[in-house]
């Protein structure tokens, strides 16, 4: 058998399908491992580069294969779909992640550090824990209504409400106390885990130097954005510029083009949501406490608020910090090689 220089992997929970092409683009590698099996069958080749579809435990594969000598990449599946020829099964999409892999121009991702992941981790699940609590406060909210209430908007605008909803005695002549009180403790509880998980945030953030200089440089970036910067990119040179970083992140305005002319739009709605939506959200807060500061960045800001008003100037400015944080990224990268 030729030797093998390329290896694509579709991966699941239990089965791997391997293609191999050697230095002539033949395909003279056909597996189908379970998992147990996958690792061992790889340390029998000779060090090449293996490449992964970038979702579900790719990381983990892809730290557990670098540690046998191969070189690993990820691509993102949207990449590889175009790639895939014929029929669907997971021996052709094996083939088109291959394919994928040789075409010039593919953007990869870097691979997570475990550490990473675990900081990931704790977002992915303060976002869920807040969507939880969103969604029983808009019900309580709801149910109220149904009666003619309506409070302000706000957690303790809702609590105060409702208290005084049982006080009066109307939820008892209705038989709703025990349901009233249920639901806010339950946001009550669900809001103690949110600041729990924000403190765990908090305090990894103070011990890594990298988050503390995102969060103490940039304005508009807080705990929550640095946090998610720093396990957002596993290498900041997967990305030609800062520029670009912006425009992965959907900070940066779609465009057509066709017969030399090109046509601006909207930002695009896909991309990172959740760290967009934090970089947004902090550049908010800046431009809301803006007054009459005279520092270089408030009259930049000031000036595009007055022009193209309160939100472009807030998407400007988390723009720039997108921008200015890969630059952070780059930098810091280069101190510790």
């Amino acid at each position: 058998m030729s030797k093998i220089i390329l290896v694509g992997i579709d991966t699941a929970k239990n089965v791997f399908h391997l293609v191999g092409i050697d230095k002539n683009s033949k395909y003279v590698y056909r597996k189908k491992l379970n998992r147990k099996r996958l690792l061992p069958a790889l340390a029998q080749l000779e060090a090449c580069e293996v490449v992964l579809e970038a979702c579900a435990a790719s990381h983990h594969w892809a730290r557990s294969i670098q540690q046998l000598g191969h070189r690993v990449r990820l691509i993102a599946p949207q990449h590889v779909k175009p790639y895939r020829r014929g029929q669907k099964n997971d021996y052709r999409d094996a083939e088109a992640i291959i394919s994928a892999a040789l075409a010039p121009g593919i953007h990869f991702v870097g691979v997570k550090r475990v550490e990473q992941q675990a900081e990931q981790a704790l977002h992915r699940v303060r976002s869920q824990l807040l969507r939880q609590r969103i969604a029983a406060a808009n019900g309580l909210r709801g149910l109220l209504g149904e009666y003619g209430l309506a409070f302000a908007q706000g957690i303790a605008a809702l609590r105060k409400g409702a208290v005084d909803f049982v006080d009066c005695g109307q939820a008892e002549a209705l038989g709703l106390t025990e349901l009233v009180w249920d639901v806010l403790h339950e946001i009550e509880r669900l809001q103690q885990r949110i600041d729990n998980y924000g403190l765990q945030i908090e305090q990894r953030v103070c011990h890594d130097p990298i988050s503390r200089r995102l969060r103490d440089e940039l304005h508009g970036v807080g705990r929550l954005s640095a946090s998610a910067l720093r396990v957002k990119v596993a290498d900041p040179h997967d990305y030609a510029n800062g520029r670009n970083f912006a425009a992965y992140l959907g900070l940066a305005p779609g465009h057509r083009g066709t017969g030399g002319k090109v046509k601006i739009g909207k930002i695009r709605r896909h991309h990172d949501r959740y760290l967009r939506q934090l970089l947004i959200h902090g550049a908010r807060s800046v431009l809301s406490h803006l007054g009459d500061k005279q520092d270089e960045q408030s009259r930049w800001l000031r000036g595009v608020r007055d022009r193209r008003g309160f939100n472009v100037a807030t998407v400007a400015l988390a723009h720039k910090n997108a921008r200015q944080a890969w630059a952070i990224l780059v930098q810091e990268q280069a101190l510790q090689d």
